[in-house]
Order: structure tokens, then C-alpha cells, then sequence
């Protein structure tokens, strides 16, 4: 089964747009690969288009957070709540039909609570000066893990009715 097999493409990316609206988050569904279905794409910061751009920033920071926290997720059959080893918050929902995984709806890009960027971190991985992380993170915005709970409850409430549509 494929995720199209649930909602077409565009009806993907109005969920998706959904979820940015609503959270401020950066919103991808993906398949069970880890490899986003759609082309939408809402930056929501500097920080991270500067990470994805390094390959070792996307290869060690971005896409082993994804994959860590959606296997998580499709483990508990609910969503997770995480932070990036760049210290942003990572919400992944997985997309269960009975109990075939699917895929999953993922959220990222705002710091969670009182949290920071891990600039030494990111610094050891892709070789970027603490002065440009600096400026780079300086105004990301923060969510607070209530808001970060609800939103993850939206996300999976909306899967269910996606699946339960489609089940008839």
C-alpha cells in the first residue's frame, strides 16, 4: 500500500500547509523509506536550510533524526516528540492502515520549551563557524510541549479520519 493509496498528492500537501499554518512547523509526509511524497516545502527558519544544504548536515543531523524518531514512532504506533542533534524539536506521526505502516507525517524546525541550538554540535558535523550558527538560530521560535502534545494530537486525529475514510 502506498500513501497515495490514502489521499492524492495534493491533498497531501494541504495537510501538509495545514500543519505549517497552524504550528509554524515545517511539515513533510513521508513514505515508509523515510523519503518525502511531496514537493511543498515552507522553511521556517534560516538555521535549517543552512543544515540541509551541507550534505553532511542532511546525511547526519536531519535525516538520522527522521529516521531514529519515526522508527520510534511506527514502534509505539503513536507520535514522538524529539529534538534534532541540532537541538530543534522533531514530531513524527506514523500512518498506520490496521497494522501496515504506511509512512509518516513529520514536524520540525522550532526549538522546543527553553531549548537551544547544540552550535557545538553542528559546528563538529558540518564545519560551520559558531558566529554564522549564531546568526542563523538567533530568531527561531520556540514551542512549548503542551503546543507541541496538541499539535501531535491533531496530526494523528487527522490520520485516523485519512484512514477510516479510506477504509470506508
Amino acid at each position: 500500500m502506498e500513501l497515495t493509496d490514502l489521499l492524492s498528492l495534493e491533498k497531501w500537501v494541504e495537510f501538509e500547509k495545514d500543519v505549517y499554518a497552524r504550528s509554524g512547523l515545517d511539515a513533510s509526509v513521508f513514505n515508509t523509506k523515510g523519503i518525502r511524497i511531496t514537493d511543498y516545502k515552507q522553511w521556517v527558519n534560516r538555521f535549517c536550510p543552512a543544515v540541509k544544504a551541507d550534505d553532511r548536515g542532511q546525511s547526519f543531523i536531519c535525516a538520522v533524526a527522521h529516521m531514529n524518531v519515526a522508527e520510534m514512532a511506527k514502534n509505539a504506533k503513536k507520535p514522538v516528540i524529539e529534538e534534532c542533534d541540532a537541538g530543534l524539536l522533531k514530531l513524527v506521526a506514523p500512518i498506520f492502515v490496521d497494522d501496515e505502516f504506511v509512512g509518516a507525517f513529520g514536524a520540525c524546525g522550532l526549538i522546543l520549551d527553553d531549548g537551544e541550538v547544540d552550535s557545538f554540535m553542528v559546528n563538529k558535523t558540518i564545519g560551520m563557524d559558531e558566529t554564522e550558527i549564531e546568526s542563523l538560530s538567533n530568531d527561531i521560535k520556540h514551542i512549548s510541549s503542551e503546543a507541541a502534545n496538541e499539535l501531535a494530537a491533531y496530526i494523528q486525529g487527522r490520520i485516523e479520519e485519512v484512514v477510516a475514510q479510506y477504509k470506508g
